[in-house]
């Protein structure tokens, strides 16, 4: 089955970590080269590309579909990849509370200081979703 429609079990709940961040940057770039590549090749043409949209059980402040498996109490309140295919190119994480809430935060420094892994920024986080 495809893992798009059925998450398995090797994809989910990992922790938002430098590493993730860097690897999204990379997925960023290639894509921004793909396009520089297609709009090269498809001047002429109006090739139209198949564009993701947001999956809609895992919007913003829904709660967590219970295909997705119960998390783990270790991640409650932690910074987790997201697992939309959506946001695999965009840089942002998720953060799953107690309720099985769903919050989005961007990965880009928060009032250009406060990086996704500052201290600060993630005790704000633990505040603001804390029920």
């Amino acid at each position: 089955m495809d893992p798009l429609f059925w998450p398995s079990e090797t994809n989910r709940f990992r922790r938002f970590t430098p590493e993730s961040l860097a690897a999204i940057k990379e997925r960023i770039a290639n894509k921004k080269k793909e396009q520089v590549k297609v709009k090269g090749k498809n001047k002429d043409q109006g090739a139209e590309e198949e564009k993701l949209t947001p999956q809609l059980d895992l919007k913003i402040c829904k709660k967590l579909p219970s295909l997705y498996g119960d998390i783990p109490a270790e991640l409650v309140g932690e910074p987790l990849e997201d697992f939309d295919p959506y946001y695999s190119d965009h840089e942002t994480f998720m953060v799953i509370n107690k309720r099985r809430t769903i919050f989005r935060f961007t990965a880009t420094p928060a009032l250009f200081i406060f990086g996704p892994f500052n201290p600060v920024r993630k005790t704000a986080i633990k505040i603001l979703i804390h029920s």
